[in-house]
């Protein structure tokens, strides 16, 4: 059996295997972002605050995926508990050095003139610092959802969702007739996968980010 002929054979198992892929990447996105924002605002006016955070995010990436999914096993147990808590973990970096990047970056003038029409110190990072943040906050997310592509195949090993049990499958069958089909195939549905999601970023940066800062 050919790749084509494995694909026709098996396209409605790896639709469902690549739905899962996406959904737990795309959730533990959004939990990442919001975690990952949050840190940088409260991190990124002060030096140390600022370095501490990066630092720990970046000591969490150092972390071998598959180790760290071993070590959640006997604490979560199996399934999709470790996926999830591994793969928010792993989001974190980008997008907390991104935030803090972009949240220094906003000129003070423009600070200066909010305090100055009476804003609060809310309603300034509101309304004022965090869209102009936002274009280097974006690029983070954008990273971090590509690598959150690869490492989200290594949940396979904890009985997690995706299209890493095609991969597993096929290293597990190494010398059958279809286990290179089997790897081919998962591995190539993540790549399309993470071109998908980052034309989606892309399309999201030109309706949210004004023609100005883009330039």
């Amino acid at each position: 059996m050919n790749f084509w002929e494995y694909i026709g054979n098996r396209h409605q198992q790896l639709l469902a295997d690549a739905y899962q892929h996406a959904s737990a990447v795309f959730q533990c996105m959004i939990v990442a972002t919001v975690l990952g924002v949050l840190i940088g605002i409260v991190s990124y006016r002060s030096e140390w605050g600022g370095s501490f955070a990066t630092i720990t995010t970046s000591t969490i990436l150092t972390i071998p995926s598959l180790a760290m999914i071993g070590l959640l096993i006997p604490i979560v147990g199996l399934g999709v508990a470790p996926t999830v808590i591994a793969l928010t973990l792993y989001g974190l970096l980008p997008i907390v050095r991104n935030s803090i990047v972009g949240l220094r970056g906003v000129d003070p003038a423009l600070i200066d003139a909010a305090k100055g029409i009476g804003m609060s110190r809310v309603a300034r990072l509101v309304k004022v610092e965090l869209p102009l943040a936002w274009p280097p906050i974006l690029t983070g997310i954008r990273v971090s959802t590509q690598m959150l592509m690869g490492i989200a195949a290594i949940a396979a090993y904890a009985s997690g969702p995706g299209l890493g049990n095609e991969i597993f499958r096929g290293i597990a069958s190494l010398g059958s007739k279809n286990a290179l089909n089997q790897v081919l195939a998962g591995t190539l549905g993540i790549i399309v996968l993470a071109l998908i999601f980052d034309a989606v970023y892309v399309l999201v940066g030109r309706l949210t980010i004004p023609r100005g800062i883009r330039v």
